[in-house]
């Protein structure tokens, strides 16, 4: 009976552990996945997100990943695409042609069963081929000036600036354009004419900004002219001038009569 008693106790006692191993080796399966390993976290990069290139020109695309094995990287895009290059976890992609104004470019890799991707837009831009400022026309007490901007792309980012001297006259923005086609602009300004502005050299600038890339076209110089005087300008001045004259000798002479009268007799 004293046996029995005995062989329950340690019955009680002793952990319980499932058949077919020890506690520690059902531990260590349990925190192993099915494949054996845990699935990798990566970063995929494309170099450089953004670039704004010349019409018609190229640019190189790096796709990069921090996968150790990558096992496939591919592009997507709607650009012509030329040379690859590669190299351990990077491929480099060459864009030809670049035209349309904003294009995505998408890269993807595959790590370890996994795709992941990251986008690049690609910017086209073209700068002006002339900026051209028109002689001043002086009509009434107005200067008419007059600039060109010709053949410009995207027209709508353009700003076009007019300078006197080095001072910003004027300034205006060409966002009420929205086509994505080369385009001719001119803008006309009136300026009203002062004494001090004449001989005053007058440029036209276009600038382009881009997310950083400032893109900048001027005109040459031109000079404000004097105005011209009509003959009938002539007589007026020349008659305004004699009244004048007049008068300063009418007030002379009742000034000097004055002077005179007050002088004690000699």
């Amino acid at each position: 009976m004293g046996s029995v008693l005995l062989v329950l106790l340690l019955l009680l006692l002793s952990p319980s552990y499932p058949r077919g191993g020890s506690a520690r080796s059902r531990r260590g399966a349990r925190t192993q996945s099915p494949g054996g390993s845990s699935h990798p976290q990566f970063w995929v990069r494309l170099s450089p997100d953004f670039k704004a290139v010349p019409l018609g020109g190229s640019v190189w695309l790096n796709c990069s990943s921090s996968c150790p094995l990558p096992e496939g990287s591919s592009l997507r895009t709607e650009l012509r695409r030329g040379e690859t290059l590669s190299g351990p976890r990077w491929v480099a992609y060459q864009l030809l042609d670049v035209r349309a104004w904003n294009s995505d470019v998408h890269c993807f890799v595959t790590c370890a069963g996994e795709t992941r991707g990251t986008t690049a837009r690609i910017t086209a831009y073209k700068q002006p081929s002339s900026v051209i400022l028109e002689p001043p026309v002086l009509m009434g007490s107005d200067y008419t000036l007059r600039c060109h901007v010709t053949h410009v792309f995207p027209v709508g980012f353009f700003v076009v600036t007019l300078r006197r001297g080095g001072r910003v006259i004027y300034s205006e923005s060409l966002e009420r354009f929205t086509g994505l086609d080369l385009a001719n602009v001119t803008l006309t300004y009136l300026l009203p004419s002062r004494p001090g502005d004449f001989g005053q050299p007058v440029t036209c600038h276009a600038r382009l900004n881009l997310d950083g890339l400032v893109v900048l076209s001027s005109s040459a110089p031109v000079t404000l002219p004097v105005p011209a005087w009509s003959p009938a300008s002539i007589a007026l001045a020349s008659t305004s001038i004699a009244a004048c004259v007049g008068i300063f000798l009418v007030v002379g002479a009742l000034c000097l009569r004055k002077y005179l009268s007050m002088q004690p007799p000699a």
